[in-house]
This record gives C-alpha cells, sequence and structure tokens, in this order.
C-alpha cells in the first residue's frame, strides 16, 4: 500500500473496523474511505456496486460483519449465515471487478474444528466437525476464504484472509447477554464492586483455556499483512498463548478492584476445553503481539469507565 491509496474500511464503526481505522491514521494513511450502513448497506449489491463504481478503491479490508454471541447464533442460524454471505460476496466481487489492487478479509478462528489439535494450525480448516453452537457464522467465513481463493486462483485477484483469535478492546459489547467472555467479566465484576457483592458467579469450573488479543493488535497485524503478504494460504493473528478462565476472572478481578470472591458454578458448561491458535506463520511473516493481557484489560476497563452512557448493547 502507498500512503495516498484509496483504502475503503468495511466495518468501521465495528470493534474491529474502529481499531484498524486508528491504525491506518497513525501510519499517514489519510485517504480513507468510510462508509456506515446508513450510508451503504453491504448486503445490497446494487448499493455495493454504486459505491465501488464511484469510488474505486485500491485496497479494501473487509471488516463487516454480523456478529454475535452463542445465544444470538443459536437464535437466528438464517441470518447470519446468509447476510454474512451476502456482505462478503458483494464486497470481494465488486473489488475485484472495479480494480482494487488488494483485498484484506477478516475470518475468525471459529472457521476451524471444535476438536481440532492444539495449537491450531491453519491447516486444520475443514477436518472435523464445527462447534455447533456458531457454525452459521463459521460457514459464512469458511465461504469468504474459499470465495478469496477461487477469484485469486480464477482471476488472479490478489485477495487475502486473516484469521483472528478472540478480540477485545475499546469498544466492545459488554452487553452480559450477548457479549464475549473477557468483556462479559469486566462489566460483572464491576457492577458487583458497585453494589457491594461478596461474590461473583462464574459459569463452569473455570479449567477451560482461551486466547486473547486486544483489538490493537489486531488492528496492526491487519495493516502489516495487507501492507507486505500476498499468499493465497490464510493466516491465524493471535498471541500464541492462553490462560485458564479461571485465571482471567482472577486477573478482571483485580484490574476492576473487586473485593470479593470467585464461586464456581460447575453446574453450568465448560464449553471447548481449549483454544488456542499456531501463529508460526505470522510469526514467520515478521509480526509479533505487543500488548500483554493485563495491560490490555486495564486498557479496556478505562475505556468502560469513560463510555457509560454509550456502551454498545448488541
Amino acid at each position: 500500500m502507498q500512503k495516498q491509496d484509496r483504502i475503503f474500511v468495511a466495518g468501521h464503526r465495528g470493534l474491529v473496523g474502529g481499531a484498524i481505522v486508528r491504525r491506518l491514521q497513525a501510519l499517514g494513511y489519510d485517504n480513507l474511505l468510510l462508509a456506515g450502513r446508513d450510508m451503504l448497506d453491504l448486503r445490497e449489491a446494487a448499493s455495493v456496486e454504486v459505491f465501488f463504481a464511484k469510488e474505486k478503491p485500491q485496497v479494501v479490508i473487509l471488516a463487516a460483519a454480523k456478529v454475535g454471541g452463542i445465544h444470538a447464533n443459536d437464535t437466528y442460524p438464517a441470518l447470519f449465515l446468509f447476510e454474512n454471505m451476502q456482505i462478503q460476496n458483494n464486497v470481494i466481487d465488486a473489488a475485484f471487478r472495479h480494480g482494487a489492487q488488494k483485498l484484506t478479509f477478516l475470518g475468525s478462528s471459529c472457521i476451524y474444528p471444535k476438536f481440532a489439535e492444539q495449537p491450531i494450525r491453519e491447516d486444520s480448516l475443514l477436518t472435523g466437525a464445527l462447534e455447533p453452537t456458531n457454525e452459521w457464522y463459521a460457514i459464512a467465513k469458511i465461504a469468504g476464504i474459499k470465495l478469496c481463493q477461487a477469484y485469486r486462483k480464477q482471476y488472479g485477484f490478489n485477495a487475502i484472509s486473516l484469521m483472528p483469535t478472540n478480540l477485545y478492546g475499546p469498544g466492545d459489547n459488554f452487553d452480559l447477554n450477548n457479549s464475549h467472555v473477557l468483556p462479559a467479566l469486566i462489566r460483572k465484576f464491576h457492577e458487583a464492586k458497585l453494589r457491594g457483592d461478596g461474590e461473583v458467579v462464574m459459569w463452569g469450573t473455570g479449567t477451560p483455556r482461551r486466547e486473547f488479543l486486544h483489538v490493537d493488535d489486531m488492528a496492526a497485524a491487519t495493516v502489516f499483512l495487507t501492507e507486505t503478504y500476498d499468499g493465497a494460504d490464510i493466516v491465524n493473528v493471535g498471541v500464541g498463548d492462553d490462560v485458564s478462565i479461571r485465571d482471567l476472572a482472577e486477573l478482571v478481578k483485580e484490574v476492576t478492584g473487586f473485593g470479593g470472591g470467585i464461586v464456581n458454578d460447575t453446574s453450568k458448561p465448560d464449553g471447548t476445553p481449549r483454544k488456542l491458535l499456531d501463529v508460526s506463520r505470522l510469526h514467520g511473516l515478521g509480526w509479533h503481539a505487543q500488548i500483554g493481557l493485563r495491560e490490555g484489560i486495564e486498557q479496556t476497563y478505562r475505556w468502560f469507565l469513560d463510555h457509560q452512557s454509550q456502551l454498545r448493547a448488541v
């Protein structure tokens, strides 16, 4: 990429897209094309066609997606599959036909089999059954990967696909019913502190292990790989280390200043025992995560405190 390139960040109002915009601006990329859903509905092929015909972005970063937690995925499977495929199909095809020089597609670690060997290598894709609670979203993302690879194979289109691990950070969703585990813990411990509760109850045994990547690190990796990587193979983006949910809870408890105890409700399910990405390919390309977990949680908690009136609920 050149600093003057017209760069379209699809999904710039989301957690990841917003961080990518911040990263691009910090690096001096000032010719950014940004269009929210009120201006451009990526699900509508005709609207996407008009936008690309007029703006002709040279670089496209596709961070837009319909996202949600387990409950949302399980409740709205048709929407998660259909709308994500609409977005991907429209943007990838229009980017190719209107002369974009590069497209970066952001997927998800949920594309991998539920019981993939740990840490999960990129070649684990399509080697086993998916996690049932988010298979609709995963199948859409797999289709996006394959569409990028198909356009590269048939047309020589320079489209790359990145698979991030669990992301968190400023701008996250802190709704207790729909958020992911880390922002949910931040809110749960914060509100327990305000109420003066003696304990916080956590689902499961606390033994499952998860990997967490700060969204600003994800943004840095995305820009780096958009600048330097041109391969057909997907690339995992993570930190290469994980933490037990119990230890994560203890860390969030310390950061939020909650003084009570933590009780495990072992009648509730644990989920997948471990989910850690193999980031050897990413490290070989020259990029490593920079933000430690405690530092990232502290930063996220400060953002949470400063934005109480505008927290995203969905």
